[in-house]
């Protein structure tokens, strides 16, 4: 249980995005797991708790980089370490 002690609180609005001013790289040194409405996401690549909302990646949609486009997905959100 020492090691929960060394891990930084979640913010409340995260991305994976390094390029995105929402993306805290301290936080992805620990996997982090995302609920939405009670049900578990692994393809989650930002979220909001206080809005509740979570974006994931299009399965086929590309934008004009190549990047997927993301998609928004309402509930409540829970973000936790794993």
């Amino acid at each position: 249980m020492s090691d929960n002690n060394s891990k930084p609180a979640l913010p409340d609005h995260l991305a994976a995005n390094p390029r995105s001013p929402h993306h805290v790289a301290e936080c992805f040194e620990h996997e982090i797991g995302i609920r939405l409405n009670g049900k578990e996401r692994t393809d989650v690549e930002e979220y909001c708790i206080s809005e509740g909302w979570v974006k994931i990646p299009s399965p086929k949609a590309l934008d004009r980089r190549g990047q997927p486009i993301l998609i928004k997905l309402k509930g409540t959100v829970e973000a936790y370490y794993v």
